[in-house]
């Protein structure tokens, strides 16, 4: 027995209707779709092509083509409009489409070997690094590490690496001497989409590390000055409380 008129109605039919209303399609969950295709092409072209039989060149493209029929063959279908707002939306550029748009890759993040053909470049005196406050003991003990990943990875301002930092819990910014380690050796790449990359960063040239205070603006940076080759030894911090300042 149907109780309700609504679902006699098919949902075509119902989303024709809201339509005629003059109601939108909602925004949110075409968001949600997006970030999910986002994190999906960043599994298959960064870590695990093999995950659906896809094929990698050794510059890390793959057929645009052969992406989407992999995809569709293990239940995610992507239209090639999909594919191309997604890449042309992501904010962080994550993934680039060749000239003759036949081919795709990720900017930059592999754990694969590839070769994205960067060339070593000067880097600017200072930059920064984004991580997750849980991981500060480590990098006080080991410097940061590029771990999985081809490339330990810098962004070229504060507020941008408290965002790269917030992705895995409240955020800490360590500010990098990047000319003094290019002084003494170090070589610095700079991706497609801006992000700059170098082997191993010992924690010695990390002279400020900081809490990001989420929600204000500009982000503000807590200087500690017992940071150094050392580590801080005993000494323990906590993220901000909302609404904390710095003076």
């Amino acid at each position: 027995m149907i109780t309700d008129a609504t679902e006699r109605v098919p949902p075509k039919e119902k989303w024709r209707a809201t339509l005629r209303r003059g109601r939108s399609i909602d925004n949110r969950q075409l968001k949600k779709d997006l970030t999910g295709i986002s994190k999906f092409l960043s599994l298959v072209l960064r870590h695990k092509p093999e995950a659906i039989g896809l094929t990698l060149d050794e510059f890390g493209w793959a057929k645009i083509d052969e992406l989407l029929a992999c995809s569709e063959q293990n239940g995610r279908f992507i239209s090639r409009e999909l594919l191309n707002q997604v890449v042309s939306i992501n904010d962080k550029q994550r993934f680039a489409i060749s000239e003759d748009l036949k081919r795709i890759r990720a900017s930059q993040g592999h754990s694969l070997p590839v070769d994205l053909g960067l060339k070593p470049i000067l880097p600017p005196d200072v930059l920064y690094h984004g991580t997750a406050h849980r991981f500060l003991d480590s990098i006080l003990e080991h410097g940061i590490l590029k771990r999985n990943r081809e490339y330990v990875h810098l962004s070229p301002d504060a507020a941008t690496a408290s965002k790269v930092g917030s992705r895995h819990g409240p955020p800490v910014i360590i500010r990098i001497r990047a000319g003094e380690m290019h002084g003494q050796g170090a070589e610095f790449y700079r991706s497609e989409n801006g992000v700059w990359l170098t082997e191993f960063v010992p924690i010695s040239y990390g002279s400020i590390v900081g809490f990001a205070v989420v929600g204000v603006s500009p982000v503000f940076l807590i200087s500690i000055a017992a940071v150094s080759s050392k580590g801080m030894g005993n000494r323990q911090f906590s993220p901000p409380r909302k609404g904390f300042s710095v003076i």
